[in-house]
């Protein structure tokens, strides 16, 4: 860990106990850290992907470690899972406290990882639909035809040529932190070589698909506070 970011920490927690919202105060600790990925108590956290796309969740679960018994575990719980915090902010509110070069990363991040995952599976589920239509309830070659559909190419081939130019090696299995990186790869590729009215379309797919699932969430998690009352 870096100078600036072990004061960045002290700083987060001197700010809390003098009875700032832990949230604000979390928040202004995203703005100035400076790691871009760390191994911390035998875990990696990988910040920034590709140098442009900023998952802040995962950097506020690291400095959610650091706050262990200085913030109530209910709300920590909520934001890192649910990714709903204990207070409404304004989209000006939020950029303002991370910062601009932080939130326009953060955006990479939220378009160009999250939505094009949300994507791959939208057009895996619609495929796997029509096979139901059709009599066929096995997913053989499924996710090929996925990117096929998406990308016009297989998820092998694809893979094959992000690691090539990458200069990676061509293995069989995948990390977590190539995976966001193949993902973000796979957007920028997608936005340019695919007709502009399909990627407008796709984009508008995953996002209804990333909206479904937040208000399941949301209905779940009020379901868990009324049951806990």
């Amino acid at each position: 860990m870096s100078t600036r970011d072990t004061q960045v920490i002290l700083e987060l927690k001197n700010a809390i106990a003098e009875g700032r919202n832990w949230y604000v105060a979390l928040l202004e600790a995203v703005r100035f850290w400076s790691s871009h990925e760390e191994d911390y108590e035998g875990r990696h956290y990988q910040y920034l992907v590709d140098n442009e796309a900023f998952d802040w969740l995962v950097l506020a679960d690291r400095l959610c470690e650091e706050l262990d018994g200085l913030i109530p575990e209910k709300e920590r719980i909520n934001l890192l899972f649910f990714d709903t915090p204990p207070i409404e902010l304004s989209k000006d509110e939020f950029k303002n406290l991370i910062g601009a070069s932080k939130y326009q990363a953060h955006l990479n991040y939220l378009y160009g990882i999250l939505v094009e995952k949300f994507l791959i599976l939208a057009v895996t589920e619609e495929i796997r639909k029509e096979k139901r239509v059709l009599g066929l309830n096995n997913d053989n070659g499924i996710v090929d035809e996925t990117y096929q559909r998406i990308y016009g190419a297989t998820q092998f081939a694809l893979l094959k040529q992000f690691r090539k130019e990458r200069h990676y090696p061509q293995l069989r299995s995948i990390s977590l932190s190539e995976l966001n990186e193949f993902t973000y790869w796979l957007f920028k590729y997608r936005i340019k070589n695919r007709d502009k009215s399909c990627v407008a379309s796709d984009t508008k797919k995953a996002l209804i698909k990333l909206h479904g699932l937040l208000k399941l969430k949301a209905k779940s998690l009020r379901f868990s506070h009324s049951a806990s009352q």
